[in-house]
């Protein structure tokens, strides 16, 4: 037993269930928040592709979904939520908000850290003859490759702390015990074994985040 309410087993459950719930949706919202990030950065008006109807369509559309509250997205998105699972409870379910909300995310994320890349590098490329996608294969996205791992690092640490939100809908996880079992049972012991198991899945994350952006810099 590690407290009056829970046991090992358990606790060992609900963390298999934010990491499912975090990896599935961080890839889905990779597969969807990269692209995008990308083609904000290439269909800017300076950029190397440059299409205003693009870029003016993707911006305000990732603007509304970033600007919404992740608890509130939770519930408003109930009706699409039960559409493509059939159910908006459960572990399942909360894939489609998280990564709702994880995708804009990401493409701000890799939005930012394409454009920190010195201009210098893609003029260089242009004058070389080199196409859109060799550009973006061959120059942007390995120039920014660190910054990228680093901006994915942050989109993995804001879907833990979105998975304990979805624990208020009963989305299971860490954040669903510390509630059920913490919270609505006053058991303080249990809250604050929630709270280390998450202190210590950030600190790793966030540390193998930074050695591999170290490393991917030094080459």
């Amino acid at each position: 037993m590690l407290g009056s309410s829970i046991d090992s087993s358990q606790l060992l459950e609900a963390l298999y269930q934010t990491l499912y719930m975090v990896t599935v949706a961080l890839v889905i919202g990779a597969l969807i928040g990269i692209p995008l990030g990308i083609l904000l950065v290439v269909t800017r008006p300076n950029g190397i592709w440059p299409n205003p109807f693009i870029h003016h369509a993707l911006n305000p559309i990732i603007n509304i979904l970033r600007s919404v509250p992740f608890i509130i997205l939770l519930i408003a998105i109930v009706p699409f939520t039960k559409l493509l699972v059939g159910t908006s409870i459960g572990t399942t379910a909360a894939i489609v908000p998280l990564t709702v909300y994880v995708a804009p995310y990401i493409a701000r994320l890799v939005e930012n850290s394409l454009l920190e890349v010195d201009d210098g590098i893609i003029e260089a490329a242009n004058a070389m003859g080199a196409s859109p996608i060799q550009i973006i294969r061959y120059f942007l996205l390995p120039e920014a490759l660190g910054s990228l791992i680093l901006s994915i690092t942050t989109a993995i640490i804001g879907l833990i702390g979105a998975t304990a939100m979805a624990g208020a809908v009963g989305g299971g996880g860490i954040g669903d015990m510390a509630l059920v079992y913490g919270y609505q049972r006053f058991d303080t012991f249990v809250i604050l074994i929630t709270v280390v198991v998450l202190v210590i899945i950030v600190q790793l994350i966030q540390s193998l985040g930074n050695v591999l952006a170290r490393k991917v810099r030094r080459h």
